[in-house]
């Protein structure tokens, strides 16, 4: 395989460091990921499911201290503490390497280094960008394989010699008091030690496309968003693309596929989780999906919550820390109405109802894009799609209504720089406490939210016709916990109306918050819904709001002068509306 010799010395650099018994070129073939698979399989990494109704399916069960993201243990080490913000853990550069080298420094002995040449982006395209990572778990190269492109086609779209983010994984002891995952932006630079876990480990996905990729796509002029990308098609034909950006497990990945319920709708799916998106010459925005593969959350996936899924992952799927029926069929919490007899845990024990749940929450699916059945006929396109409307979701039990349009540009910003969540097993800590998380960054901004925020302003200018923007919750509860909207396939009645917010032709009311959609500019054709309950769905509380308003203050003030005078000023506006 041709290389540059600027990818060559770092590759040599990094098997001095870390010594490995020998040193592998991944050339992305299908005879490599079966060669891959036959070893993992002969040594018990992987488990192979029932290969008549889960052809080349396989499980693998990971460490059970390593199962999620660990971000008390991921740093943006950059110069100075400020480019990486209060969001984001921070260690100075050479005080990050010298801690963690010691940690990678022989941790390879007698393992093999896989050399992972990888292209995040449509082969041909211009938004494409290139990694070379290595790594020394054979799982990680499997699923690098489903999750980009690998071998020769990357090293082909390098603009420069220099032109890639280096990666460097290694297992170690998978001890969690030695793990880290360190990001070097000013040097497109990743160290991950410790953790063979999917985000922590598959280094084009969290790492580069959104963290690495977020500061480049800064200096660069374009934006690395953690979003969904989907297409609606109306009854005319004519398909109108959105990015919507939700944190992990609040029902992303079900949107992106989901099958709608709206006779003469249909939605196509680009994306699931990351987004980059560029102008053109034209000032639009037009975005491509950098991955090619989707890794996705499979606890609540079901023929009702999300069946393109569903028969998306019955073939060339790598499944992790779910649970197994005695036919070795994969099985998770909400897959089936009740769960079958016989199921082993996710760690491979004998389970029975009523105690830990059979599948880790965080339990996982890797399967190839190309493979789900809603796929847009777009979504390889090398210039990517156009995108006329944004989306920003997240889990809220109350005072977000279920769905509403922002002012203008300057103000959709302040709603997603506005967003806060209720936690889910895919992220460390507890379940369902609200956290702040913009634009569904928090994790993932790879520098100063503030900063972050700014660039999405700056954006704006650019635009010949910036999108809309609106902010939507499915979450939304009454006073005795049930949810006020169906959620899954009747969320295409909501982006029916967004559509129609976006061409001109529905109506919306304007409220303090931004506008509101009345219950009968929502179509419930077929929809046996209650209309008093679309109205609680839809309705703006006073004091909820003000409560909110509040808390946001406390964390904007974090950032200091740093924050976007617009921002402040969206605040303000805000709560004088109210007021009035």
């Amino acid at each position: 395989m041709t290389t540059t010799r600027f990818v060559e010395k770092w590759v040599d650099e990094t098997a001095g460091l870390t010594a490995p018994g020998r040193v592998v070129w991944c050339d992305g073939s299908q005879a490599e990921y079966d060669r891959l698979v036959g070893e993992m399989l002969a040594d018990g990494t992987l488990l192979s499911l029932d290969q008549r109704t889960y052809p080349n399916c396989y499980l693998h069960r990971s460490h059970p201290s390593d199962v999620a993201r660990t971000e008390q243990l991921t740093f943006i080490c950059t110069s100075a503490r400020d480019d990486a913000g209060p969001t984001n853990n921070w260690v100075a550069p050479d005080e990050a390497k010298e801690r963690v080298s010691a940690l990678f420094r022989r941790s390879m002995r007698d393992r093999t280094m896989f050399v992972i040449p990888y292209l995040m982006g449509p082969v041909g395209s211009t938004m494409s960008r290139v990694g070379v990572m290595v790594t020394d778990s054979p799982y990680v190269v499997a699923s690098m394989h489903i999750m980009a492109r690998v071998g020769r086609v990357a090293l082909d779209h390098m603009r420069h010699a220099e032109d890639f983010v280096a990666g460097v994984h290694s297992l170690g002891d998978l001890s969690p008091d030695r793990r880290f995952i360190m990001h070097f932006p000013e040097e497109r630079l990743i160290w991950s030690v410790g953790s063979g876990y999917g985000g922590n480990a598959l280094l084009g996905k969290k790492c580069h496309a959104l963290r690495i990729a977020s500061w480049q796509a800064r200096q660069e002029g374009w934006m690395a968003e953690h979003m969904l990308i989907l297409g609606v098609e109306d009854p005319d034909g004519q398909v109108t693309y959105l990015a919507a950006a939700m944190p992990s497990a609040s029902g992303k990945t079900n949107l992106a596929m989901v099958v709608s319920k709206l006779p003469g709708y249909r939605v196509w799916t680009v994306g699931d989780d990351i987004a980059w998106i560029h102008v053109d010459a034209q000032g639009q925005l037009r975005a491509i999906n950098p991955e090619r593969g989707f890794f996705g959350v499979a606890p609540n996936t079901s023929p009702r919550t999300n069946p393109n899924g569903m028969a998306m992952i019955r073939s060339n799927t790598i499944f992790t820390n779910v649970a197994v029926t005695p036919s070795g069929e994969p099985w998770w919490e909400g897959m089936t109405d009740e769960p079958p007899k016989g199921l082993r845990d996710w760690q491979g024990r004998p389970w029975q109802p009523g105690g830990e749940p059979a599948a880790h929450p965080n339990s996982r699916f890797t399967a190839p894009v190309a493979q789900c059945p809603s796929v847009a006929p777009s979504w390889e396109d090398p210039q990517g799609v156009p995108i006329s409307g944004f989306l920003f979701g997240s889990r809220r039990a109350r005072v977000v209504p279920l769905v509403f349009e922002a002012f203008d540009w300057a103000h959709g910003v302040f709603l997603g720089a506005a967003m806060g969540t209720e936690t889910t097993a895919a992220i460390t800590g507890k379940v369902g406490v609200v956290r702040r998380d913009p634009m569904a960054m928090i994790p993932f901004c790879g520098y100063n939210m503030a900063d972050y925020f700014g660039h999405w302003l700056a954006m704006g200018s650019r635009l010949a016709k910036p999108p809309k923007i609106f902010r939507v919750n499915w979450f939304r509860r009454d006073g005795d916990g049930r949810f006020l909207w169906p959620g899954f396939s009747d969320n295409v009645r909501i982006l029916k109306w967004i559509i129609g917010r976006i061409r001109g032709t529905a109506g919306g009311r304007e409220t303090p918050i931004g506008y509101i959609p009345d219950p009968d500019a929502i179509d419930l054709e077929g929809l046996a819904l209650p209309p008093l309950r679309l109205r609680a769905a839809l309705h703006c509380d006073r004091d909820e709001w003000f409560e909110a308003l509040d808390e946001l203050r406390v964390f904007y003030e974090q950032f200091g002068p740093r924050l976007p005078a617009p921002i402040w000023e969206a605040h303000r506006q805000t709560v004088s509306r109210f007021r009035v």
